[in-house]
């Protein structure tokens, strides 16, 4: 028996075919679409919502700011009615390459054919010469390279996705045998050329620029830095969003999609608040017998970090079909039992013909996987990997998550003001949810009192198992007894009209009381 799997000994196969009890949370991995043509309306956002969309991509590698406002204020109209809250995330364009097809007319590539990529933006794309964004390429690449070219979010079929190997350097120009035959048709290609540094910096003018204006207006909570290399990429985003006003509060995911993101790991997971792992893109970049062990690997350090790890591109065959392929099904599973906080959709959800389906189906995977996830092993050896230098905080909130495996609670109740609590708590993947009470602050800048929260409450909508409330505005987290319970109760009754708490079941309460955390069990009555 497999021991990262909690499966029964004397399992019968024939259970398989039972259908799932309904449970009130679709699943504790969280999902992000990416909203775009075939997924802004009102009615099929709130549709992506109710099927358990968390957080919502705004993809700025296509699309213009006042497209975005508008799919973002349709996002906000169906997030009050369907009373679901959702995570706004900004996806950066960073130093990606992209073929200019102005007439957007096909453009037929025959294999054994040569094709030249240029620089010069004046000419028009055709099956013999390929204009492209970049004038460094000539200088970047050498004879015998490849170069990949796929529809943005490519899916990976042949059909759209063209490989070239390089053979000539003349100028600025680089000349290409094509090595299989395709059409580049439909919205935006991209280009990319496996393992070389392509001199451009990770946050463009143009992502300031997004970041300045749409992002401030919309306070976005997350920002996903695409084609992060090192450290000082997340340093430097940092640095320019803690000068946007209330964005010094907004999280920066570092996004792995090259070789050079992927040698600079561990330095670039200290710095960012989590990772998204980019299969597209590193899939070009790495042999197809290692993506496996990056994935493993990446996801293990991200677990022992306490910092989440999205994956992407998992279901790329729903962006046309209704059903994902056995192989997807199983790579979609595997993702939550590597440890996989979040699964990102990409061109499934932007440009495919079933979001709200694909959305729906990757969820019931997630839960699936999640019943047989060794919750006991991972805590064991999250604990043991811990080791003794654990901070007061982590210490109890790792005690809270023992508390509800030893008592089988069936929900672990955190109060925070800042997230920390119920994050260090969801680091310890326990196997009931956790509701992440979110205590408003009250703040000046000796003009106005704002209370903050929301961002805190927004930003847990990424991380398994945590389902985050906001509290009374009156319940200051630096609060009397009186007030504790009163909080307590209302999460309580939240508990039980939602179905998560039932009479008889035990709930393991994780607060501050002053200056100390406590952690207790309560029994509840009917």
């Amino acid at each position: 028996m497999n021991p990262h799997l909690n499966l029964e000994e004397n399992m019968k196969l024939a259970s398989v075919l039972q259908p799932s009890k309904p449970s009130f949370f679709p699943a504790m991995t969280k999902i992000i679409g990416t909203l775009g043509p075939k997924s802004r309306s009102v009615e099929i956002i709130s549709n992506c919502l109710k099927a358990g969309m968390s957080v919502a991509r705004f993809d700025f590698s296509w699309g213009d700011i006042d497209y975005h406002q508008e799919t973002l204020d349709n996002l906000k109209i169906a997030v009050k009615s369907t009373k679901k809250l959702c995570g706004v995330m900004l996806d950066t364009v960073g130093p990606e390459l992209q073929v200019i097809n102005k007439k957007e007319n096909p453009i037929s590539l025959q294999e054994d054919s040569f094709v030249v990529l240029t620089p010069d933006l004046d000419k028009e794309a055709t099956s013999c010469l390929l204009p492209i964004n970049f004038t460094g390429l000539a200088t970047a690449v050498k004879k015998g390279d490849t170069i990949f070219i796929g529809q943005y979010l490519f899916t990976g079929s042949e059909t759209t996705s063209v490989w070239l190997e390089v053979t000539e350097i003349s100028g600025e120009d680089v000349v290409c045998l094509i090595k299989n035959s395709a059409t580049l048709s439909g919205l935006l290609y991209t280009l990319h050329v496996s393992q070389i540094h392509i001199n451009l910096p990770t946050l463009t003018d143009k992502d300031k620029e997004v970041i300045s204006s749409w992002g401030v207006r919309n306070n976005i909570d997350i920002l996903s830095l695409s084609y992060t290399r090192d450290a000082e990429d997340v340093r430097h985003a940092r640095k320019f969003l803690s000068k946007l006003g209330d964005l010094y509060q907004t999280q920066i995911f570092a996004k792995i999609e090259n070789v050079e993101g992927l040698t600079h790991f561990d330095e670039i997971l200290q710095e960012a608040d989590g990772v998204i792992l980019s299969r597209g893109n590193l899939g070009i970049d790495l042999p197809p017998e290692k993506v496996f062990l990056f994935q493993k690997t990446a996801v293990f350090k991200c677990n022992m970090a306490g910092k989440p790890a999205v994956v992407t591109r998992v279901v790329d065959s729903m962006t046309e079909n209704l059903r994902p392929t056995r192989a997807e099904a199983t790579d979609v599973a595997n993702a939550i039992l590597d440890g996989s906080d979040a699964i990102l959709l990409g061109a499934e959800t932007l440009r495919g013909l079933y979001p709200v389906e694909t959305i729906s189906t990757v969820g019931r995977i997630c839960a699936e996987a999640e019943k047989v996830f060794n919750y006991d092993l991972y805590y064991k050896r999250a604990v043991k990997y811990a080791g003794d230098e654990m901070s007061h905080l982590e210490s109890i909130t790792s005690t809270a998550v023992r508390a509800a495996i030893k008592v089988k609670a069936s929900v672990i109740l955190c109060f925070t003001s800042t997230g920390r609590a119920a994050r260090f708590i969801a680091k310890y993947k326990p196997i009931t949810p956790v509701i992440s009470v979110v205590i408003p602050r009250l703040k000046t800048n000796q003009l106005r009192w704002t209370f903050t929260g929301a961002f805190e409450a927004r930003q847990s909508l990424i991380v398994r198992g945590i389902f985050p409330m906001l509290a009374d505005a009156r319940h200051q987290a630096e609060s009397t007894n009186a007030t504790n319970e009163s909080v307590l109760k209302v999460a309580l009754d939240h508990g039980k009209a939602s179905g998560l708490i039932k009479p008889h079941d035990r709930v393991v309460v994780c607060q501050k009381l002053g200056e100390a955390y406590v952690v207790k069990i309560l029994e509840l009555e009917d």
